[in-house]
């Protein structure tokens, strides 16, 4: 059984993924929150080299970064930029090495639709056509710059080192998918829903592939990114769409 560890593994995504994966996969949940009253949790800072080096397990098979910090405008102040580059880009930057010198095979990094983001309103593509990972990237904000600066620094690890990186560029993973659906028009196209979750980062550990960058996005109604060769190289299938969730509803 692969061993799955998710370095900021508290948050949306995370939930997600450690209830989805545990039948399949030995996850281990690390984050920096305090939280003793759970098995397969490693409390850790990721933003200290040391800490995420000597904690990390030797023997496993996968990291999926998902760190993340708020962030509210398109230019931040110096504060928050330098708060957002320590979570986004050096603890990416750490993650990485510390796999290559951990002999830790592959490494899964959750970036963000927000990457193409100048490219998209509303959840409809701006292009005349769905957005792919050949166009090039276009932020309105930091956020998407840093997740981008992200990809790229695992392209770089990829090329150089023995060690397999796929960016995943993630949709729309709301609290609540009915009630936020009902309030929020965009998500009828920009939802990945919670199946499509497992399915994605299921496929993503599993695919032979040493290197990709694929959107993540349900099959939704007029959907905004081209999810073409996440389905072909990965084996992705979307199994549940923001309308298959509102017909249940």
């Amino acid at each position: 059984m692969k061993k799955i560890v998710l370095i900021g593994g508290n948050g949306t995504i995370g939930s997600v993924l450690k209830n989805g994966l545990r039948n399949e996969y030995e996850v281990i949940v690390c984050d920096k929150q305090e939280q003793t009253d759970e098995s397969g949790y490693l409390q850790l800072d990721a933003t200290n080299y040391e800490e995420l080096y000597e904690n990390i397990p030797l023997d496993a098979d996968v990291l999926i970064n998902l760190l993340a910090t708020e962030t509210d405008e398109h230019v931040e102040d110096i504060e928050q930029f330098d708060k957002m580059t320590e979570v986004f880009f050096k603890a990416g930057y750490y993650l990485l090495d510390v796999a290559t010198k951990r002999n830790i095979p592959r490494v899964i990094i959750a970036s963000s639709n927000h990457v193409t983001d100048g490219y998209e309103k509303d959840g409809e593509s701006l292009l005349g056509r769905k957005i792919n990972v050949q166009d090039y990237p276009y932020s309105k904000g930091l956020y998407g710059i840093l997740k981008l600066a992200s990809e790229n620094v695992g392209r770089l690890f990829s090329d150089e080192k023995e060690v397999s990186v796929i960016n995943l560029r993630i949709a729309s993973v709301p609290k609540d998918e009915v009630e936020d659906i009902e309030e929020n028009d965009r998500l009828v196209h920009t939802l990945l829903s919670r199946e499509d979750v497992v399915n994605l980062f299921e496929a993503a550990i599993e695919a032979d592939v040493k290197f990709g960058t694929y959107y993540g996005v349900s099959d939704n109604p007029g959907a905004p990114w081209d999810t073409s060769n996440a389905k072909k190289e990965l084996g992705f299938k979307s199994e549940q769409n923001s309308k298959d969730i509102m017909e249940k509803s």
